[in-house]
């Protein structure tokens, strides 16, 4: 600028706002900024924007959100149709503008993060409608994202659609932004399907994405992975996650990071992979947050770092992630990266149980019968259930009638308990299992073995172990019913498929002899085999027999002398006879019981009393070595699965 062109702009505010844009565009923000508030303070209405945009972004003067809103406040009154969007856009956010406010993410609700500060929607329509009015095709676009977000009584999709519509054809990447979105959330114009609809979205995002908008890519990329208005291609997802995650779009940033992790779409890099997630979860992406925690946790491809796995579940779980809190919870349970506190553990569990996750259900309830949480947490449970169950949720009817039955954070009640698990039976399997327990023995409600049969049935049809055990209990003993020796056997043989030891044994009772089923000794031996190396007592004294006898097959006397011996030190006492009458170690190991002169004790047991017929005998598991009904329930608190039917 020559010397009398400095001179007119001592002079003359627009002199100095040309000369504060000469400045600006060399780079000289500080000496610029001088310019522009002295034209803006003159009423030049573009050096006010221009002084307005200095102390938003921080070119050439300190940032100040406050001296900004008020510049663009005097430019938008002056006409200024760009610094009335711009006013728009703060209010909205709470008068507190992104660090870069440029209008990438105008439309990130819930998708990028957002300033601090409750939404002025009322002044930030009123902006919107100005800056529209003034021709501007962001103004356009932010009129119509206020109609479409704003309060229910602020609402007009038809007008937000034209709107984005008009701002998209202007060519503002946010209209086509805001058109995207509207396409996909309303209902498919006449003639068109659901795909269709997607593919149209999917046209308006492309064009916004082109224009760089984060929002966009990130959009694209989850339309990608599912196969929704675009061709399925997790590679392609991956690219549009990269350019979402590169514009500062947590969620992107999030699933760019899974992705690396995973492997998926792109080659796996952990510890870039990590990185991006700690962007995210650092930005308040709670997911992200919750996934670096799972990563710490676990260990694998990082070294397990339980204090810094705590430290990410927290952050998520404050922020409402529930399965976080139950993570923190199992972290405060077992001591691991935190010091062991039961009582911070129930709180846990109990915040996550407050927010549906049936896991943190089981846990609370395990951890509070217990006893390590103490009478508070137990009643903070009880009344947990309580609520959960008057207001209809049948999985903690459940668990409110456990707390009833066993008194956990209540007195003891049988007859109340009885009527919450009858409730929870209509949907919960563990509770059709409890109630046909519960009418079996009367506790809490008349005796019904009919009921109860029909009840435990259910459990066990829907693939309930313990239910399994116990009909084929009450099968084998006509407990409410015809007896069914065949059926009894296929439920002992679900049960000890599935590691039920006590129906191993059973099992292998009954095919054993004396039962109506075919003997098969082979498959007997088996079944003892397996329940004696679960540590059942009985099982290995019967396998002792079986292979001092050579019952299944060949004597093995060695391995019936071991289990044997062991089944003794368990305290079965009839294991020392068998000990007795076998041959002494390094004699006659060979010899048949015919020519030692000795009787099986199990072909004795197997033999049917005198003038009744081999198949009528019903030995039944000797009751010492049957648990109490009670030890055969799991986890009390275990996580019922939902019962497919009545």
């Amino acid at each position: 600028m020559s010397l009398a062109q400095r001179l007119a702009a001592v002079l003359s505010p627009a002199a100095r706002l040309k000369y504060g844009l000469e400045l600006a565009a060399a780079g000289e923000h500080t000496k610029a900024f001088a310019q522009f508030a002295k034209a803006a303070a003159a009423g030049v209405t573009e050096a006010q924007f221009r002084a307005g945009r200095a102390y938003l972004d921080g070119r050439g003067v300190p940032v100040s959100r406050d001296e900004g809103a008020r510049w663009m406040r005097r430019a938008a009154e002056g006409g200024w149709a760009e610094a009335a969007y711009v006013l728009s856009t703060l209010y909205l956010y709470g008068l507190v503008a992104p660090e870069n406010s440029s209008a990438n993410s105008l439309f990130a609700t819930g998708v990028s993060a957002r300033g601090e500060g409750e939404p002025d929607f009322d002044n930030a329509r009123l902006w919107a409608q100005r800056a529209a009015d003034g021709g501007s095709a962001e103004g356009q676009a932010m009129l119509g994202y206020v109609l479409t977000s704003g309060p229910e009584a602020m609402r007009d999709l038809p007008r937000a659609e034209r709107l984005y519509r008009q701002s998209a054809d202007a060519g503002c990447p946010q209209g086509a932004l805001g058109l995207g979105l509207a396409v996909l959330a309303a209902a498919p114009a006449d003639g068109e399907t659901e795909a269709e609809k997607h593919v149209r979205a999917a046209a308006w995002l492309r064009r916004a994405a082109e224009g760089g908008l984060g929002t966009a890519h990130y959009l694209l990329g989850v339309m990608a992975a599912s196969g929704q208005g675009l061709e399925q291609d997790e590679a392609v997802a991956v690219r549009h996650y990269r350019e979402a995650a590169a514009a500062g779009v947590r969620a992107g940033q999030a699933r760019y990071g899974y992705a690396l992790i995973q492997g998926r779409g792109i080659e796996r890099n952990i510890n870039e992979g990590e990185s991006w997630l700690r962007r995210a979860g650092l930005s308040g992406d709670i997911e992200a947050q919750a996934m670096i925690g799972d990563l710490y946790a676990r260990g694998g491809d990082l070294p397990p770092n339980y204090a810094e796995a705590a430290l990410w579940y927290a952050r998520a779980a404050d922020g409402g992630h529930s399965a976080a809190a139950r993570a923190l919870g199992l972290l405060f349970l077992t001591g691991a990266g935190v010091q062991r506190d039961p009582e911070e553990a129930a709180r846990w569990f109990r915040i996550s149980a407050e927010r549906g996750d049936s896991l943190a259900q089981a846990d609370l309830g395990n951890l509070v019968m217990s006893g390590e949480a103490g009478p508070a947490a137990q009643q903070g449970a009880r009344e947990m259930y309580e609520r959960a169950a008057e207001n209809g949720d049948l999985v903690a009817a459940f668990n409110f009638g456990v707390c009833l039955a066993k008194g956990v954070g209540v007195e003891r009640n049988a007859s109340a308990a009885a009527e919450w698990m009858r409730r929870a039976a209509e949907g919960v399997v563990n509770a059709q299992f409890w109630y046909g327990r519960m009418l079996l023995e009367g506790n809490g409600v008349a005796a019904d073995p009919v009921a109860a049969r029909d009840w435990i049935g259910r459990a066990a049809a829907a693939g309930m172990t313990d239910a399994e055990a116990q009909l084929g209990e009450m099968l084998l003993t006509a407990a409410g019913g015809e007896r069914d020796d065949p059926a009894a056997l296929a439920m002992f043989e679900r049960a000890a498929a599935k590691g039920h030891v006590l129906s191993m044994f059973s099992a292998g009772a009954m095919l054993g002899g004396g039962h109506q089923v075919p003997v098969d000794r082979v498959r007997a031996q088996a079944y003892f085999e397996r329940a004696a190396e679960s540590g059942h007592a009985t099982a290995q004294l019967m396998l002792g027999r079986y292979l001092a006898d050579g019952l299944a097959g060949e004597r093995d006397i060695a391995k019936a002398r071991h289990w044997l011996q062991t089944a003794k030190a368990r305290g079965v006492s009839h294991a020392a006879v068998d000990l007795a009458r076998l041959p002494p170690e390094g004699g006659a190991a060979d010899a048949t019981p015919a020519e030692t002169g000795q009787a099986s004790p199990l072909i004795e047991q197997a033999a049917p009393p005198a003038g009744q017929a081999p198949n009528e005998a019903a030995p039944r598991v000797p009751d010492a070595e049957r648990p109490p009904a009670r030890d055969i329930v799991p986890s009390i608190f275990s996580v019922p699965p939902r019962a497919s039917g009545g």
